[in-house]
């Protein structure tokens, strides 16, 4: 046998990681990894990729997160055709007894885009290699091997009850603000209650373009279709924005103590009781436009906020948290899928760095770049969303919007976000310079 063959039989095979976790998060990190050369799977306890449904949660991307993807799916116009633009942040108070709205800050160069989660989920998936998802498969447990070279992962195949093992030389917890792999090195740590839950709801219009509920909502909202809305009122605020495909996403946020939750959702039913309720008194609250939106919307769902103070670590020896697992924050300021997407290409980068021989240093670095970056924007968006529900703050009087000066309405921007547009350059500048 010749030397190039032994060479060729003695070659390893390529690292394997195990990601947990099949969300935006979870089939991010397959894409940067397996570009970094890696073999990877994904264990998903879903049964199959969302179809869509007109419930769920429009997001914004900001540049660089598009940059990303769009590096992964190979063509920038496939994620233009499934965005629409967001051009404009613009955020306005509004009189609940008078029903009167008017315009307490606005950046015209916003330049982001809206996505539904379902539409961006579906292209970040169908880009993948096949059967590196494996859908119905709900993780259990994990050990390390005694040197930390190995991980092996035990799943239950949902449709079946069996379980199986399968193992990898490295783990992504990518399973959400509820993370069962943090848990396991941190399982002291709780969420913290924002003191505030969200109404949310997708409405789809087609075929109601003329209605007089949609005619009276662009007569209100001119910007619809190019401009991401806050609607500041008395201790509380509502967002709307326009999806592809004739589509509107709509949140409000409700001051209220933490409601009970059962399981591992954030979500809650509602009754048509607890509907019809929100209904009177989003009547008390906001513009008559905006409450016909809310009440068109079928099948509307309430979102329990929460957050968690910064983590000082994300890397355990060959175990690494990303995502809302590593950050869970608040969503004002359009963080959740952005800091997933950028987690998961630093990570990819930080790979391909090191090599595989290297994996501690390839963490190491990971952790160090992406740490500074997320605890400071999660400790941000917990600020603006207190500042918008006029909740109290250290050292502040609770926002008012009627008497707020200018340098006040200023922070409710998303451009006062820490490192909103330095983020770019000085990723690009340590690992992102090919992304």
């Amino acid at each position: 046998m010749e030397m190039a063959e032994i060479n060729r039989e003695k070659k390893k095979p390529p690292n394997k990681a195990v990601i947990v976790g099949g969300s935006i998060a979870g089939v991010s990190c397959a894409h940067s990894l397996t570009l970094a050369g890696w073999d990877v799977v994904v264990l998903e306890k879903s049964s199959g990729p969302t179809k869509g449904s007109p419930t769920g949660a429009g997001l914004g991307l900001d540049p660089l997160s598009r940059r990303v993807i769009e590096s992964w799916l190979g063509k920038s116009a496939i994620l233009q055709d499934h965005t629409s633009p967001m051009e404009i942040d613009q955020n306005q108070a509004t009189d609940g007894e008078k029903k009167v709205s008017w315009v307490l800050a606005i950046d015209e160069n916003f330049n982001f885009r809206a996505a539904h989660w379902a539409d961006l989920h579906s292209l970040l998936h169908k880009a993948l290699p096949q059967n590196v998802v494996l859908w119905g498969h709900q993780y259990l447990s994990f050990c390390t091997s005694d040197d930390k070279t190995s991980v092996k992962v035990k799943a239950k195949v949902v449709e079946t009850n069996e379980s199986i093992e399968i193992e990898g030389n490295l783990l992504v917890g990518a399973d959400g603000c509820l993370s069962s792999i943090r848990r396991s090195f941190l399982p002291d740590l709780k969420l913290r209650y924002s003191g505030y839950c969200a109404w949310r709801g997708v409405l789809d219009f087609s075929g109601l373009e003329d209605s007089e509920t949609i005619v009276g909502l662009r007569r209100a909202y001119p910007e619809l279709g190019k401009c991401l809305y806050f609607d500041i009122g008395s201790g509380t605020h509502s967002v709307l924005y326009e999806l592809l495909n004739k589509r509107l996403n709509w949140i409000w946020y409700v001051n209220q103590p933490e409601p009970p939750l059962k399981g591992s959702s954030v979500t809650m039913k509602v009754s048509d009781e607890m509907i019809n309720q929100m209904h009177q008194e989003a009547e008390k609250v906001w513009v008559p436009e905006l409450v016909a939106l809310m009440k068109e919307t079928k099948e509307p769902f309430l979102n329990v906020i929460y957050d968690c103070d910064p983590l000082e670590r994300i890397v355990w020896d060959n175990v690494v948290v990303v995502g809302d697992a590593a950050h869970p924050t608040t969503p004002h300021c359009l963080r959740s899928t952005n800091m997933s997407v950028i987690d998961a290409a630093v990570l990819g980068k930080c790979l391909e760095k090191w090599g595989a021989d290297n994996l501690r240093s390839a963490l190491e670095e990971f952790q160090s770049i992406r740490l500074p970056v997320t605890s400071k924007q999660v400790l941000h968006s917990r600020k603006v969303g207190r500042i918008k529900q006029g909740l109290t703050l250290p050292h502040r009087k609770p926002f008012d919007p009627k008497t707020a000066s200018p340098e006040d309405c200023q922070e409710l921007q998303q451009k006062s976000l820490p490192f909103f547009a330095s983020v770019c350059s000085s990723l690009t500048d340590s690992t992102l310079s090919s992304a």
